[in-house]
């Protein structure tokens, strides 16, 4: 990218209204500046310095604008980049009411007033899915930001997430991300505007003068682009990502008339907006060597989008009113700012281990001969940069061995292995002579950590220790001789004689004393105490007896979680098995009778087109042979009769005829054919449309038998709270209107006009179906709570996954 893309680009969108005030607010010719004209204030009087006039330049000017138009001005390049592996971000600022959320998220009533967000992922999945040298990843995961709070609008969507961890934002070497938040993994389109739509029905949205829903929140969606190359898949692979934002709208308390707890809300967005233009202004400014990112949880999220390695679009949205003109001013001048900040966007490409490993290795292997050729240079031949090999280690641990024998005097050393080496052999010397020490003192006395308290307490109450940590004189009814020996502040050491027999003092006699020098040297490197080995047998019981306990309990945890699984729901292949054979035996039968048919005519299929295929080849041979044959004929000379007819041999008449006949038996075989192929694509259409019922109801059993709490089954049995007729037995139904009935009706005036919607109008109705399932449960819990009658009307039809032709 050029410098002048590098720049933050913003935009200007302006909300269509009837009262656009036209003598304030005039748009440049090329659509990319904007100038604001204010009449003067008598009541200032005749001096009045005042400025009444602004000029705004920016990067594109978007009035009465389809949203077409504004996602391929704003967002589509930057998509497209994103998915090169340039991260990116997308904001909306402006004052309440002006249309953010319609710009960055649209409506879900119509397919083609869809904002930012659901073309962005329509772009985004397009791509993958078309994709042929490479494969993507792509995931989405949407935050909230509510006073100051972070809050995870995905939360209630069931994933291997991180459940109720706090969420903070961290930073990181690789940027700034927010620990906790969950992320989600789509592979459709319809997948990713599920979540979209989940989402947004957890925004927290209110009412006051100028807007009927306000949004009273900061909100991010985020999708996150892994690309691997199909070639290199294991070598090097390319993360970005793009940020959606949503920002809540500025407001004036005077207007909104805001009180209670949107008066606290509009105080902190106001609050944060501050902040962020604050930021802004730091950016822009090159002389600033501090940004504080740090004062609110939005700039400091906002971190990596301002000023980083991102491709940053800013969208400005004004109305066009002469009451909020000084809203529209504000605005203006943010987006001017946010122009002067500049971006460093990079592409985010990281490589495999192995493959630097290998690299490395390459580098190596030639710096290692260019040193070798340097040392013949200097005549410095037997100087080596390999590992040394067992001869040469032994060779330099002869030498170390000479060396503290006092054979020599110094060590040759040629290069660093050789040094490393030599230290090596010190260390392992060293350790050789501590653990040859340590073994003859283990073959006479027991050993203890100087920190292990029981053991210390053990031998003082065999009377082998005093409290100040002396040995006791007289063991066993003999004079040792030894006195006391002192307690080892330095080491936390302390020194007792072994309790031994009579036999075995008078055979050890002088050795003893001798045991016991050695015995003070090693103390003195070692921090250990010495005791009996009869005395440690109370701390090794104790030992023994709290590992029992400890391995008690493992076993029951293990008995609580075997408790637990049992209360569970079976996995569902097993109770699709069980619906298989139980409730869904006869669609199962059809299903199986439908495969079986339509095997049978692929079968028959796949034997007619490899007869087409002998037959083809065989008319082949003939029309060659019979093209021999005239070549013949047409060298040697040609015969023919009174009439001027050709005259032909009798065999080239048998290929032709042959040739007829076979031509005859291929039309024949080819029409069965065409008719097979008809046969197999209604077949298999019956055979989905079998499998779908198959696992829709499945999809439906399952739920009502194993996930429906016990109490609301128990309702919706015959019997129950609810009389038969109100609810369906085998459903839980929306108790206000029909969705079904809606959704068809759209699907029929929307679809055929634009196929690319499927998904977005199924992830609608899934999400709408979700919507009544919360709040139809949330009744059936009340009713349980206060029993009586739902006086809701109700529909007979059940909303249903809906089939597409």
């Amino acid at each position: 990218m050029d410098t002048v893309e590098k720049r933050v680009h913003a935009f200007v969108r302006v909300k269509p209204t009837a009262d656009f005030a036209q003598d304030m607010i005039k748009f440049g010719q090329d659509n990319k500046s904007i100038d604001i004209y204010l009449k003067k204030d008598a009541k200032q009087g005749v001096v009045n310095n005042r400025q009444t006039e602004w000029c705004f330049r920016l990067d594109g000017v978007l009035h009465n604008a389809s949203q077409d138009l504004a996602y391929e001005t704003i967002a589509a390049k930057l998509v497209s980049e994103a998915l090169n592996g340039y991260n990116g971000t997308i904001m909306c600022y402006g004052q309440t009411g002006a249309g953010k959320t319609y710009t960055m998220t649209g409506t879900t009533a119509d397919y083609r007033h869809r904002g930012i967000i659901p073309r962005a992922i329509q772009q985004v999945l397009k791509a993958a899915a078309h994709c042929i040298d490479r494969f993507l990843t792509i995931r989405v995961s949407y935050l909230e930001i509510y006073n100051e709070t972070l809050c995870d609008l995905l939360a209630t969507v069931a994933s291997g997430g991180t459940g109720d961890v706090p969420l903070a934002v961290v930073d990181c070497p690789g940027g700034v991300y927010v620990k906790g938040l969950s992320v989600h993994t789509v592979n459709h389109e319809e997948d990713a505007l599920n979540l979209l739509f989940e989402g947004e029905t957890n925004r927290v949205i209110a009412e006051h003068a100028l807007n009927k829903n306000s949004s009273r929140s900061h909100c991010i969606f985020t999708i996150y682009i892994e690309c691997n190359f199909r070639v290199l898949s294991d070598v090097k692979s390319i993360n970005s990502k793009i940020n959606l934002i949503d920002l809540a709208g500025s407001e004036r308390l005077s207007k909104t008339g805001s009180e209670g707890q949107v008066l606290k809300e509009a105080t902190y967005i106001n609050k944060s907006l501050s902040f962020l233009e604050q930021i802004v202004i730091a950016l822009s400014d090159p002389r600033r060597d501090h940004v504080p990112f740090r004062q609110s949880k939005l700039t400091h999220v906002l971190k990596d989008s301002l000023g980083g390695n991102c491709n940053t679009v800013l969208v400005a949205n004004i109305c066009g009113e002469a009451v909020h003109v000084d809203e529209t001013l504000s605005s203006l001048r943010f987006a001017t700012r946010m122009k002067w900040i500049t971006t460093e966007p990079v592409v985010n490409e990281t490589c495999d281990t192995w493959w630097m490993v290998k690299t490395l290795e390459k580098e190596i292997s030639y710096l290692k001969r260019e040193l070798a050729m340097h040392d013949s240079l200097v005549n410095r031949s037997l100087v080596t940069y390999d590992p040394l090999t067992e001869i040469q280690i032994a060779d330099i641990k002869s030498q170390v061995l000479k060396y503290l024998e006092g054979s020599i005097d110094e060590i040759d050393i040629v290069n660093m292995r050789q040094v490393q080496e030599v230290f090596r052999q010190f260390k392992h010397l060293v350790s050789q002579q501590e653990q040859e020490v340590e073994a003859r003192l283990r073959s006479k006395y027991a050993l203890i950590d100087k920190n292990d308290f029981a053991a210390i307490a053990a031998a003082q109450k065999a009377g082998l220790v005093d409290v100040d940590g002396h040995v006791v004189g007289d063991i066993d009814g003999q004079d040792l001789g030894t006195g006391s020996a002192h307690f080892s502040s330095k080491h936390g050491g302390k020194k007792m004689k072994p309790k031994k027999s009579k036999d075995q003092g008078r055979k050890e006699g002088i050795g003893t004393s001798s045991s016991g020098k050695e015995m003070d040297v090693f103390l003195q490197s070692k921090t250990q105490a010495i005791t009996s080995t009869k005395d440690l047998d109370v701390k090794e019981g104790a030992r023994s007896q709290d590992a029992a306990n400890i391995d008690t309990q493992p076993s029951k945890l293990a008995s609580l979680r075997d408790s637990q699984q049992l209360s569970s729901p079976p996995s569902k292949p097993a109770a699709f098995e069980q619906f298989k054979k139980e409730c869904g035996s006869e669609i199962n039968r059809i299903f199986k009778e439908n495969k079986s048919i339509l095997l049978a005519r692929r079968k028959r299929s796949r034997a007619v087109a490899q007869r087409l295929n002998l037959m083809k080849q065989e008319m082949e041979g003939i029309k060659e042979a019979l093209g021999a044959q005239r070549q013949e004929r047409w060298q040697q000379g040609e015969y023919v009769d009174e009439t001027g007819q050709i005259i032909i041999d009798e065999e080239e008449f048998l290929l032709i005829m042959k040739l007829k006949d076979l031509k005859k038996e291929y039309r024949s075989d080819y029409a069965e054919l065409q008719d097979l192929k008809a046969e197999i694509q209604y077949c298999q259409q019956l055979v989905d449309q079998c499998r779908n019922k198959l696992v829709s109801e499945f999809e439906i059993w399952y739920n009502e038998s194993f996930l429906i709490p016990k109490d609301v089954q128990d309702t919706l049995k015959p019997g129950g709270n609810i009389r038969p007729g109100m609810i369906p037995i085998n459903r839980v139904l929306c108790l206000e209107q029909d969705v079904q009935d809606g959704f068809e009706r759209m699907q029929e005036a929307m679809l055929p006009a634009c196929p690319d919607s499927l998904s977005f109008y199924n992830a609608k109705m899934r999400a709408e179906q979700k919507h009544t399932y919360t709040r139809a449960m949330g009744s059936l819990e009340q009713m349980r709570r206060k029993p009586g009658l739902i006086t809701a009307t109700m529909r007979s039809k059940a909303p249903a996954s809906l089939r597409v032709t």
